[in-house]
């Protein structure tokens, strides 16, 4: 499948896809737009693993620059990577508890969206 056609498919029916399995250039950009499809870069966590290693980062690297100077900041993306590499890590609990409680402020509609 092209890329811009996979792009197009994602917008419009994003439920035909399980698991996309993409080469780095390919899997960036369906990152970053998959990550607009859930509110933006600023909640959509990610995990790259290889045999040796996994790095745990947000999708995108969203500047959020109504933040400075106003001491606030987007740690959602950021707290769902740290339970994603705690469950990698083997710890459950925690990685449930990191979960748990950043779903807990979304669902009581704490959380600041821009």
């Amino acid at each position: 499948m092209i890329v811009n056609n996979c792009c197009i498919q994602l917008v419009q029916t994003p439920y035909q896809f399980d698991v996309l399995v993409l080469p780095y250039l390919y899997g960036n950009i369906i990152d970053n737009l998959a990550a607009g499809l859930v509110e933006g870069a600023g909640v959509a966590p990610e995990e790259s693993c290889s045999v040796e290693y996994a790095i745990f980062e947000m999708v995108a690297q969203d500047p959020f620059t109504q933040a400075v100077g106003r001491n606030i900041g987007k740690l959602t993306a950021i707290l769902l990577s740290v339970s994603k590499m705690l469950r990698h890590l083997n710890l459950e609990y925690h990685s449930s508890m990191t979960a748990g409680a950043v779903k807990k402020v979304i669902k009581v509609d704490k959380m600041q969206r821009t």
